[in-house]
């Protein structure tokens, strides 16, 4: 079993082996997204650690790749879907659906049939429900089964405001409305046993009072609840814990978080349920991607990649860092001879999309870049391949797994056929 010590809270880009990287990226090509599973092992044990007396689940909308779900699944932690696609991709790895939870938003009447399909095939499957609508849509459907409540408890956390969940109306039944909601479930024969909520995504150390007031009004309503509808299995607060992408931010310190998560929910009679995503798979990924233009611009030096805003948008949708390094100039300057050492430049790294927010960082200092350079984008195992579009008819690129010293190919690289044979089909 692995253990915490000796392990890093977070594992920076300038831990990955260079040579190793450009190996791969000669083997496989690129674009190439890599998941080291070993890593992805050792945040789920910080995980356990921190929180040893909670149910962990994993939302699955961080990274959906097989192998990822295995892993973790093997590890003891559960599955938290958020579509009926995840639903199912969990499903194939469990065996009875007990640690599945479906959280869908305003889910189409599609996803809502394959989830009641599920659920008679698992019956220990819980769906979550963020609107009363929802739960009328599943009644229509024949469900009585386990129930959670999605709530809006009016506050949220987060790295942008597109991800900050808690107190956007989109997310949830208003908290002051919860008790009603669970109580009439109750009386038309659902089996509730849960309350979840979500304050959003990304959430640093410096955010820690917003989270220690999201938990305590959670922990607050689930004494409601319990009073007026009866006990509840579990309290879910979500997910969120952020990881550092910039190299000088400190990593999350886990542990606080973890305590002031007891002290803020206080004595509840259910059990503490987290479902993080990103703190599993983020420092566990690197996207691989070639240099193929040097370009001396008017106010920068214009870096052109294989890589693009259809192979991670993170960049170009919330304005995301993330750190970028020169494995080829790296290898140079490490080389016996250690006669190829580049200078730095400030340079705009950009992608093969034709829109102008297709870039990955603006006049950053790197060492120069040449045409056939291999670049590494850090912390791209979160939210990378899951965002990735055929924007531009682009197919979307290979990934590759690490596990225990020994590289498998986890997904191929699509071909143009792959991106038209829906039309073809037709």
């Amino acid at each position: 079993m692995t253990t915490l010590e000796g392990l890093p809270a977070v594992r920076r880009l300038t831990a990955w082996e260079p040579t190793r990287l450009e190996s791969l990226a000669g083997e496989y090509e690129t674009p190439l997204y890599v998941l080291d599973l070993d890593r992805v092992r050792e945040n789920a044990r910080r995980l356990e650690s921190a929180f040893p007396d909670a149910e962990i689940l994993y939302a699955v909308k961080a990274n959906a790749l097989s192998d990822a779900l295995e892993t973790l699944h093997e590890a003891g932690i559960g599955l938290e879907c958020a579509s009926a696609g995840e639903l199912s991709r969990a499903l194939v790895v469990t065996d009875s659906g007990a640690d599945v939870h479906y959280t869908a938003v305003n889910p189409p009447a599609g996803d809502l049939d394959i989830a009641v399909e599920a659920w008679e095939a698992y019956p220990e499957l819980t769906i979550t429900a963020g609107a009363e609508d929802t739960i009328d849509r599943l009644e229509e459907r024949g469900y009585d089964g386990r129930l959670c409540l999605r709530v809006n408890p009016g506050i949220g956390a987060g790295h942008h405001e597109k991800v900050q969940t808690g107190a956007n109306a989109k997310f949830g039944v208003p908290a002051e409305r919860a008790v009603d909601v669970l109580a009439d479930a109750a009386d038309r024969g659902f089996d509730v046993v849960g309350i979840h909520a979500h304050v959003g995504s990304g959430v640093s150390s410096d955010q820690l009072d917003a989270h220690r007031e999201f938990v305590s009004r959670m922990g607050e309503l689930a004494r409601s609840v319990t009073a007026a509808v009866g006990d509840l299995e579990f309290v879910d607060i979500g997910g969120g814990f952020g990881v550092p992408y910039r190299e000088a931010d400190a990593p999350l310190d886990l542990e606080a978080v973890a305590e002031a998560t007891r002290e803020a929910v206080g004595d509840v009679d259910a059990q503490l349920t987290i479902e993080p995503g990103r703190y599993f798979v983020a420092d566990a990924g690197v996207l691989l991607t070639e240099v193929n233009t040097v370009k001396d611009a008017r106010e920068t030096t214009l870096v052109g990649v294989d890589a693009g805003m259809t192979t991670l948008l993170r960049p170009a949708m919330y304005d995301a860092y993330h750190p970028i390094r020169n494995l080829t100039a790296d290898t140079e300057a490490d080389s016996s001879d250690g006669d190829r050492s580049r200078g730095t430049t400030a340079q705009t790294i950009t992608g093969p999309i034709c829109e102008s927010g297709d870039v990955f960082c603006t006049d950053r200092e790197l060492p120069e870049s040449e045409r056939g350079d291999l670049l590494a984008i850090g912390n791209a195992g979160a939210y990378g391949y899951e965002m990735a579009n055929q924007y531009n008819s682009r197919p979307r690129p290979a990934s590759v797994v690490i596990e225990d010293g020994t590289v498998r190919l986890a997904r191929r690289r699509e071909t143009i056929d792959d991106v038209t044979s829906v039309e073809r089909e037709s």
